[in-house]
Order: C-alpha cells, then sequence, then structure tokens
C-alpha cells in the first residue's frame, strides 16, 4: 500500500496544485491564459526528474492534471481543444465540483492487465511440479526445465500460485481495479482504465492505488484561493482526521494560525457536528430500531457508504439515517452564527466534494479541499506552519465526535451515547471498512442477518485517515488520531442538542 509514501505521483501532484493556488492568489485575469500555459514547462523541462520515457508524454500529462485541479475537465481525445478552453467559466471564485470526479487521464494510463498469473525467475523446476498437477485446464508445461503457462488455455483460477513452494507465480492486478469494492473500473477499447460513472461512487480509492498517477480528480483550490484574496468571510470546518496531516508536532494552534494566515476569519471543528449527530443517531437507533419501527440503521457520514447503499441496495433507503452529516451539520452552525459568510471543508475525503455539490447542500458548504490540496496552498503562500500559533485551539468538541476520523468510531461513538442515555438498552453495533466489504454488509443486512444492528460503513479502508486526501500513512494517522480522541476533555456529548454551542 502506497499510503503516506512521499512517492513522485504525490510529488508531480502537489506541484500542479502549487502552481494552481499561486494563480488563485495572483488573481491576475489578464495573465491566467499565459500562465496556465507556463505550468507545464516550469514543472517538466530539461533540469527536472525524467518521470516518463518522454519529456513530451509528461507535459501532456501535467497539462491534464493542471485542468483537474483548475476545476475544468479532461480534453477529448478526438477533437482539438485548447489547454485553456472553458477557464473563463472556471476564473471565479466560487465553483461548484461536476461530475465525473474522478478521471483517468488516458495519455497517463499503462493498461495494466486486468488479471492473469505470470512465472517469475523463481522458478526451480521441481521435480514434483504441483503447479502442472493443479491445474484443471492443462495449461503449465514445462519450457527448458522451468515452469510455463499457456495464456489461451489459463482460466486465471489461481491454484497454481496457491500450491507452488517458492512462491514462483505471480498474480498480475490492475491496482485501481483491485482497489475498486464497486466494480468500477473496466477497459476501453485500448486496454486502458475506465472509470463507469453509474458505478463510481468517488472514494478515490483507485487514485490512490496508481503507481502511474493516472487517476486524478477535480479540485476547487483555484477558486477558494481566489475567494480568499477577494476579502470576503470565510470560514474554515477542518475534520478531525487533521491530526499529523501537516507535520509531525504541528499542534490544532499551529494549524488555526496558518489558516488565518490563508485569509480564513475562523477555524471550527467538524468534530462539532459530529456530536451532534452522535446524540441524534443515538436517539434515531432507540426510536426506530429498539422500538422494532426499522429492522436496521445505516450510518450516513461517509458519503462513499451513503451514495453505494443507495445505487446498489435501493431498497434499503429507508435505513439509511437521515441525520445531517458531520460536515453539514458543522456548516449550518457556523451559517447561523455567520450567515454571510462562505465555509469551507478541509478534510480527507473526496467524496465530499461531491457531497457538497448536492443542491440540498450547496447553500451551506461552499467548498470543499482536502488535507493535501490545503498543504499546497500553504506552499503556494510559503507557510511554514510551525512559526504560526494561535491564543486558542479549536472549538471544544468532544472524544466522541473527534473519534469519527477513524473506522469504527462512528458507531463507537453512538454506543457510548445510547449507553449514556439510555442505560438499560443493549446496542447491536456492526461496522465495516473498504466498499468491498461494506458491499458485504449490506449484502447481510438485505438477508435479515443484522436486524436490530446499528452499522457504520467507511468506503476508505481505515475510515477517514485513509482518505484519498490524505498525507501521511494510515498506521501513523490512526495513532496520533487515538492519542487526540484520548486527550480530549470531555468524552461524550451531553443528551441534548441544545447543550452543545460554538463556544
Amino acid at each position: 500500500m502506497m499510503r503516506g509514501l512521499q512517492t513522485p505521483v504525490r510529488q508531480i501532484r502537489r506541484q500542479v496544485f502549487t502552481k494552481v493556488a499561486e494563480l488563485g492568489f495572483k488573481a491576475n485575469a489578464e495573465t491566467l491564459l499565459d500562465d496556465m500555459e507556463a505550468i507545464p514547462y516550469e514543472i517538466v523541462n530539461d533540469d527536472t526528474e525524467k518521470y516518463r520515457e518522454s519529456t513530451y508524454r509528461s507535459r501532456a500529462i501535467v497539462r491534464e492534471r493542471l485542468r483537474l485541479a483548475m476545476g475544468l475537465s479532461l480534453r477529448p481525445e478526438n477533437k482539438p481543444v485548447h489547454l485553456t478552453a472553458g477557464v473563463e467559466a472556471s476564473n471565479i471564485s466560487e465553483k461548484y465540483y461536476e461530475p465525473p470526479l474522478m478521471q483517468v487521464i488516458p495519455s497517463a494510463c499503462e493498461s495494466c492487465e486486468e488479471r492473469g498469473y505470470e512465472v517469475s525467475n523463481m522458478c526451480k523446476g521441481c521435480l514434483a511440479h504441483p503447479c502442472q498437477e493443479v491445474c484443471p485446464k492443462d495449461a503449465i508445461s514445462f519450457v527448458n526445465g522451468k515452469s510455463y503457462i499457456d495464456q489461451t488455455k489459463c482460466i486465471k483460477c489461481g491454484k497454481c500460485k496457491s500450491v507452488c513452494p517458492y512462491d514462483a507465480i505471480a498474480k498480475k492486478e490492475r491496482p485501481c481495479k483491485s482497489a475498486c469494492g464497486v466494480g468500477a473500473i473496466v477497459s476501453d477499447q485500448y486496454g486502458r482504465a475506465y472509470i463507469d460513472p453509474e458505478k463510481c461512487v468517488s472514494c478515490g480509492m483507485c487514485m490512490v492505488s496508481c503507481p502511474f498517477g493516472a487517476i486524478s480528480d477535480k479540485s476547487q483550490i483555484f477558486q477558494l484561493a481566489r475567494a480568499l484574496t477577494e476579502g470576503d468571510q470565510i470560514v474554515a470546518e477542518i475534520a478531525p482526521a487533521f491530526v499529523g496531516q501537516f507535520g509531525d508536532n504541528i499542534t490544532p494552534r499551529n494549524i488555526k494560525a496558518a489558516l488565518q494566515e490563508l485569509g480564513f476569519s475562523e477555524v471550527y471543528e467538524v468534530a462539532l457536528g459530529a456530536d451532534i449527530g452522535a446524540i441524534a443517531e443515538a436517539h434515531h437507533y432507540v426510536d426506530k430500531v429498539v422500538s422494532g419501527e426499522l429492522p436496521f440503521l445505516l450510518t450516513s457520514c461517509c458519503p462513499s457508504w451513503a451514495m453505494m447503499a443507495k445505487k446498489f441496495f435501493p431498497e434499503m433507503i429507508d435505513q439509511i439515517s437521515q441525520e445531517l452529516t458531520p460536515m453539514v451539520a458543522t456548516a449550518r452552525t457556523i451559517k447561523k452564527e455567520h450567515p454571510n459568510a462562505k465555509v469551507v471543508f478541509i478534510g480527507p475525503c473526496a467524496a465530499k466534494k461531491l457531497e457538497a455539490s448536492r443542491r440540498t447542500v450547496r447553500s451551506d458548504v461552499d467548498f470543499v479541499v482536502t488535507y493535501e490540496e490545503l498543504q499546497a496552498m500553504f506552499d503556494a503562500k510559503e507557510i511554514d506552519l510551525s512559526k504560526y500559533e494561535a491564543e486558542s485551539s479549536f472549538h471544544d468538541a468532544t472524544g466522541a465526535g473527534r473519534g469519527y476520523g477513524c473506522a469504527g468510531g462512528v458507531a463507537e461513538a453512538i454506543e457510548k451515547c445510547v449507553n449514556e442515555y439510555y442505560p438499560d438498552v443493549q446496542v447491536n453495533i456492526e461496522h465495516a471498512e473498504g466498499l468491498a466489504e461494506c458491499r458485504k454488509i449490506l449484502t447481510l443486512a438485505k438477508a435479515g442477518k443484522m436486524n436490530g444492528c446499528l452499522i457504520e460503513g467507511m468506503g476508505c479502508p481505515g475510515g477517514c485517515i485513509a482518505g484519498a486526501g490524505t498525507n501521511i500513512p494510515v498506521a501513523k494517522a490512526k495513532k496520533l488520531l487515538a492519542n487526540y480522541v484520548k486527550n480530549s476533555s470531555t468524552a461524550i456529548p451531553a443528551k441534548e442538542l441544545e447543550e452543545i454551542e460554538l463556544k
């Protein structure tokens, strides 16, 4: 798993995001087109590292990345479209994401084999040749004393690999396809990866699993940078998985001060909205599931999980919680306090970009950027977070709300609330992480195997700390978040919603 590694793919993404943020902060309409044209040459030239076999291919890929980072779509391959085409519609301080969010850059895709088995040079040509013995199609023979698989006969069952004593048979898989839990990755006519928009739920696991950086999502950093230069009141809400994402020893006070240096007027914790949700979900579970009105209850805070449930299990739509997600609950609370402010959700999640684009949410959340994109905005302004420290930390959320950032944390928070508010009620908790596991648990629920349960689903294996827009390894993020939760001054929120206030 490549998560959190500072690979060349991540370096290129960060360079592109930083350049685009610089364009936004510069806010010069007269030079914008020329500035865009120059970026691929600044990132790829004779003095930069050679990532591909050709400078021209590298630049072509950067151009498409640049368009996506500006909030534009990829250019079609079958007709001439200029790099800056459509930029006028993006040269604004407010622009919503337009699906598809996740896109394969055709010129970057290496057309990996979808699935197959191949004998490596580890083969010893052993006397027992168990690979040949277990093959149901006689696809394995020995050539020059080594095992050989006839691909025209092979049915890709994997039995040969399972019995090889030297692990000499490699399973070849397309990384993006194996990371997709909903089967949304298919092949186009040239054998390149293509994302089926009817199945995709925008979790971004394909994007972070492609070792060639061939998949990317759209961004609002250009528009947000512009808005920050225009002097509007802009409030940040930051998701609890932020801990450790911007460097070791970077505290909430450092982050808050750095965000204010960027131009944000105030900063709030999304964990506040998680607290609001935990209270509501606890009451909802008892009122609806324990009473027998609903067979089970599905959490709704992960947009990929909720979208998958609606797409693949439409009969369960009534079992998906109708409570506001932490992002929206926090945003609405902010807008009550600051009705004229624009709200920016800062988090680990790619799918939140589409959640914020829903017509019912658009008035609440104006921008969504990831931790990865925010780091590039800090880079564009040359902000060293360790040099800034606010007088106060974030608004005071509880450990329960902050725990939403890790798989199992949502269900745990709701369970603790139920135990506190309704001590005589037994809570039945199930949780799944990763869309493949989420589909399995929903299949069991559909078959009546989960009745009486509160079911938490997280689209990313590990939860939000493993989201597509994070900066550090998942294991490290999990440990840091656990410490943050443990050190919270309050463990769970009070029973009544009205008792939660922005302090």
